[in-house]
């Protein structure tokens, strides 16, 4: 499929995860893609790579103008770089608080700014940020990184209702816990990784956790000319966890 030929799209944290897999599957779909990341090595061809520390902002700057020239304008921008925080309000100090902000919401701010003039450029201009659902249901030991994503939300609706009338539509995705190399290395800390794997698979009604993949699809979805009437809407992807209250199973 080639839907996106013609557009051009930049995907912050896309060297992994689910990063990586919405930068695949907008190359699939036909788009030049730019992934920005602290290690772009995992970014392999078609994909451009270009290294930048999100709480850098002359160098986000810089990876998004450079990106911008290379591709010849910006269509897509794609806000997924983030970082995880584990505990209560009484487990993280100041600094923790500080950095999972920064990165977390003020990276966002950061490439947002920086891609504003080219997206004004743009005829299908659209700005997809990757939420959670820890923005909308209380999970435990998660206060910091809920705190951030709760923040995103309120960015998004904010930024969807500012750039509106400029033609740049803002949306985000709020998946349930996935499958990513985040959430292995927490298993690999757990006690006994096959218990919380198996605690997660069952937290949401499905069954299992979400894979990147299907995080990707929802975001390129987002991003593309199918959703040209969508803005200002935080899309589940989360296997029924924040909509769907089932009864016990049946033994």
């Amino acid at each position: 499929m080639t839907e996106l030929k013609g557009l051009r799209a930049v995907v912050t944290g896309g060297a992994s995860g689910i990063g990586l897999a919405t930068a695949r599957l907008l190359a699939g779909r036909g788009a030049d893609v730019a992934v920005i990341d602290l290690d772009p090595a995992g970014a392999e061809a078609p994909l451009r790579g270009y290294r930048a520390d999100v709480t850098d902002d002359a160098a986000v700057r810089a990876a998004v103008d450079g990106a911008a020239r290379d591709l010849d304008g910006l269509d897509i921008l794609v806000n997924n770089a983030g970082i995880g925080a584990i505990g209560t309000v009484e487990d993280n100090d100041d600094a923790q608080w500080h950095r999972v902000l920064d990165v977390n919401v003020l990276g966002m701010v950061r490439t947002s700014r920086a891609a504003l003039p080219h997206l004004r450029r743009s005829r299908n201009a659209a700005i997809v940020n990757t939420c959670s659902i820890a923005a909308t249901a209380g999970l435990p030991q998660r206060a910091l990184y809920s705190a951030t994503k709760g923040a995103v939300l309120s960015l998004t609706l904010a930024m969807a209702a500012d750039h509106v009338r400029e033609g740049i539509r803002v949306n985000c995705v709020n998946p349930g816990t996935a499958d990513t190399p985040w959430i292995g290395r927490l298993l690999d800390q757990a006690d006994d990784p096959a218990a919380e794997r198996a605690a997660l698979n069952a937290r949401q009604p499905m069954g299992r956790l979400v894979s990147a993949d299907e995080v990707a699809a929802a975001i390129v979805y987002l991003a593309s000319p199918a959703a040209a009437s969508v803005t200002g809407t935080a899309l589940a992807v989360d296997g029924g966890m924040q909509g769907l209250r089932l009864r016990p199973a049946q033994g």
